[in-house]
């Protein structure tokens, strides 16, 4: 159900400013419906919000009463019977509108005001009116908006409708006064301020929340990760950037039920010098794992029409330099979150080259294995302390280097 399923609206009609409540149609066991707050007579208008707030309060039967999202409208708020800006209705003025030119903001303004005169018509069985929609069919055109009305022809139509208002409005107003009805209420002036006063405070309440609610969104937009935003998010396949033994490659990486899958073939993964290289390659070429990615084509089409720009996000970035260096100078001097990308990534492309030389390796070096246990925090290296010295460590280390890069396509 829309969550403007009842509406608080104010209408300017001949008798002056009513409030009331609106319900547009809705469908319920396959009937459409609408309705306005009545009494089984009329349509019920109100002075102010605190007189509509306080006949809700206590008549419990009205038209509005078997509607299905009355209970959940009558539990918000005091402020619920305030009419937003855009819920205000002047039909009095509504030839005015008619007499300016097509603009947006007059075809926005009559196309409203035709949409509740014609409901308060159907609903409080207002027969002028509602026989000036039936026999005027020109009038529909507003509804279309004001791009209808850009030509001269259209323009005439436009004047049509106006014509149409001019010879019949004052009796179609005259009809719908007949409907709408100003109960005749006696409530205290203390419950009168006490209405004012709890609608004032929601209010400024709602305010309160729907500033602190922008002032959030600014926040998180201003704190936002742009790549978030990117062609790349959205198809969930990321561009990586290797660094390693002096060299830059880029290629494509996903994952697939918690499995990697890279840009490539048979275990090799295609790689290029630069990024450029990279969104090039894509646009004619589509043999390769990751085209079997749902999303694949999306990028492709992108990549074909010159709209995608190859970024690597700070986190797809995996630098392999210097490690081997510093694992020789002892434990102490390894960037461990270094160590710890770089393995994940040389364990993601031997799990989805579906080969075992990674594991195979460790288990033919079980001081390297424990080694690495050790320095990026596993439990298996309880007890383990590396010792001196260190030169077969990043000997081994290298060696998992070469085993990725001859992975690599290009290199």
């Amino acid at each position: 159900m829309n969550k403007r399923a009842i509406v608080p609206v104010k209408l300017s009609l001949n008798q002056g400013d009513v409030y009331t409540l609106w319900a547009p149609p809705w469908r319920e066991n396959g009937a459409e419906w609408q309705a306005f707050l009545g009494d089984d007579t009329t349509i019920l208008g109100f002075h102010d919000p605190e007189d509509l707030l306080l006949y809700i309060e206590t008549h419990e039967r009205h038209d509005l009463s078997s509607h299905p999202e009355w209970n959940r409208f009558h539990a918000q708020p005091a402020h619920r019977v305030v009419p937003r800006e855009r819920d205000h209705y002047d039909l009095v003025t509504t030839p005015e509108a008619l007499a300016g030119r097509a603009s947006y903001e007059n075809v926005s303004r009559v196309a409203g005001d035709f949409e509740l005169t014609e409901a308060l018509a159907n609903v409080g069985g207002a027969d002028t009116a509602t026989i000036f929609f039936a026999s005027n069919s020109v009038t529909r055109g507003v509804h279309r908006g004001a791009d209808h009305f850009a030509d001269s022809k259209d323009q005439a139509e436009w004047n049509a409708i106006g014509h149409a208002v001019a010879n019949n409005w004052a009796a179609v107003m005259e009809s719908i006064n007949e409907v709408v009805r100003v109960p005749d209420l006696q409530f205290s002036e203390e419950r009168k301020h006490d209405a004012h006063d709890r609608i004032a405070q929601a209010t400024a309440q709602a305010e309160a929340a729907r500033a602190e609610a922008e002032e959030r969104r600014a926040a998180e937009a201003e704190n936002a990760d742009p790549y978030d935003s990117s062609a790349w998010a959205a198809a969930g396949i990321d561009p990586i950037k290797i660094s390693l033994q002096g060299k830059t490659v880029y290629s494509l990486r996903t994952y697939v039920d918690s499995s990697p899958v890279f840009l490539g073939s048979y275990g090799e993964i295609f790689t290029f010098p630069s990024a450029k290289q990279l969104g090039r390659w894509m646009v004619e070429n589509n043999d390769h794992d990751l085209a079997r990615v749902s999303t694949w084509s999306d990028l492709s089409t992108l990549a074909n029409a010159g709209e995608l720009e190859v970024q690597v996000h700070p986190d797809n970035a995996y630098s392999f330099n210097g490690i081997a260096e510093v694992i020789a100078a002892g434990p102490e001097a390894v960037d461990s979150e270094q160590m710890n990308r770089a393995y994940e990534l040389m364990a993601d492309a031997a799990d989805w080259a579906g080969d075992d030389s990674l594991n195979s390796y460790l288990l033919a070096n079980p001081r390297f294995q424990d080694y690495l246990s050790y320095m990026l925090g596993s439990s298996e290296s309880a007890g383990y302390v590396p010792s001196r010295p260190f030169d077969d460590k990043a000997n081994s280390w290298r060696e998992l280097e070469d085993m990725l890069t001859k992975r690599f396509s290009k290199f």
